[in-house]
């Protein structure tokens, strides 16, 4: 048995009209750990899932997941993994009951038992429509079924999306009490935000314009990078501007965001930027891991005529 559960090689997806959004991406996650994938939306995250699962043919590269293209494995190997996507397909007229008893048929080491204590747990109704259920309960259905078949890999893509900050707490709180009851099982968990990963993840990877920017340990991550937002309220920033430290960076208008490593000392970095003598820096709002500046562009001195 190797020990990587998720591999992914050169890999690349271009869509109809010429849109890149997988571009030579290259990924791996241990077995047994918990990874997270973040990215701003539209970053790729999505596609990048779907390729590991076969649901989308790759242009270029190669996918293996427990060692195997999931587009040409055994229904053994596919019984093994799980994937909850952001938008759900229940089928709706089911009970939760009824739901159960027909994924069980496609999974080898389904637990009704486990399903039946998620169930209460959660507090989902065992007996009435799915349809009937909020959104957030509907999120937690797919997530028991997916908990329920015992995978050895589960594809979590945007769990929480949609939930206010307290209901992402508390889904986030359960994929971590499930997730510790099966501590044999890879987890792949894609986010746009940090926070939904701070008590789950073990790895993190940065995926940004289809490429993996950056993949490490998530305790290494928060302590020696940063993810900086510099803006320039009156313009674009000058041609050769570049955030101090920065292991990447991307423009757009205004805006340069980068991804900087070592730590991360406000004072320090203001002043370094030499492109902006007089930069009117403004420290914003951001978390641990998140931090925005606004800066001026360096304005030419003028020499007093003396009199």
């Amino acid at each position: 048995m190797g020990e990587l559960a998720i591999e992914a090689s050169n890999l690349s997806k271009t869509f109809r009209g010429g849109v890149v959004a997988v571009n030579h991406l290259n990924l791996e996650v241990k077995r047994g750990v918990v990874y997270g994938l973040v990215g701003r939306n539209g970053t790729g995250k999505t596609t990048t899932l779907r390729l590991l699962l076969g649901l989308l043919q790759p242009d270029q590269g190669e996918t293996r997941v427990l060692g195997q293209n999931l587009r040409a494995a055994t229904r053994s190997v596919r019984t093994r993994v799980a994937y909850v996507a952001q938008t759900q397909q229940l089928q709706g007229w089911m009970t939760l009951e009824e739901l159960s008893r027909y994924i069980a048929h496609f999974h080898e080491r389904w637990d009704r038992t486990r399903a039946r204590e998620l169930a209460r747990d959660w507090e989902l109704p065992w007996e009435r429509p799915v349809s009937s259920l909020s959104s957030g309960e509907q999120r937690k259905v797919a997530l028991l079924l997916a908990f329920a078949g015992r995978p050895e890999v589960l594809i979590l893509d945007e769990p929480a999306a949609g939930f206010d900050l307290v209901a992402r707490r508390e889904l986030i709180g359960r994929i971590v009490d499930a997730v510790t009851e099966t501590d044999t099982c890879t987890v792949l968990l894609s986010t746009h935000i940090v926070g939904d990963l701070e008590r789950v993840a073990d790895y993190l990877g940065i995926i940004d314009g289809g490429r993996l920017a950056m993949s490490m340990r998530l305790e290494d991550l928060l302590n020696h990078t940063k993810r900086v937002q510099v803006i320039f309220d009156d313009g674009e920033p000058p041609a050769d501007f570049a955030v101090p430290g920065a292991v990447h960076s991307r423009r757009s208008g205004p805006v340069v965001n980068a991804v900087v490593a070592g730590r991360w000392q406000r004072a320090g970095c203001v002043a370094r930027f030499n492109q902006c003598p007089d930069p009117g820096f403004s420290h914003g709002p951001g978390g641990d891991f998140y931090r925005t500046v606004r800066a001026r562009r360096a304005r030419p001195r003028r020499n007093r005529k003396r009199r």
